[in-house]
């Protein structure tokens, strides 16, 4: 028989392991933006299967993998560029 606070720490346990999964995930995103990205990829490496994976990252992130990486590329898309002239000659 487990002692009662076993339990809950098994829990936790299982939940900083999906967040830190999670979390490579989106570090992968932000290195790999440039690149061709889809979420059975991502899910393959994080070793989840891919709804369960997009529902995850949706609930921790507020968008799915998908937005993420458009948001992603879009904020890239927008920052200035160094040593662009901005003036229109």
């Amino acid at each position: 028989m487990c002692r009662p606070g076993w339990a809950r720490a098994r829990t936790e346990a299982r939940r900083l392991a999906e967040y830190a999964r999670l979390r490579r995930v989106r570090d992968r995103i932000d290195r790999e933006y440039a690149r061709p990205l889809d979420v059975e990829a991502l899910a393959r490496a994080a070793g989840m299967a891919p709804r369960p994976l997009s529902s995850s990252f949706r609930e921790a992130y507020g968008l799915s993998p998908y937005a993420y990486v458009t948001a992603r590329r879009a904020e890239r898309a927008r920052a200035p560029r160094p040593n662009h002239d901005r003036r229109v000659r």
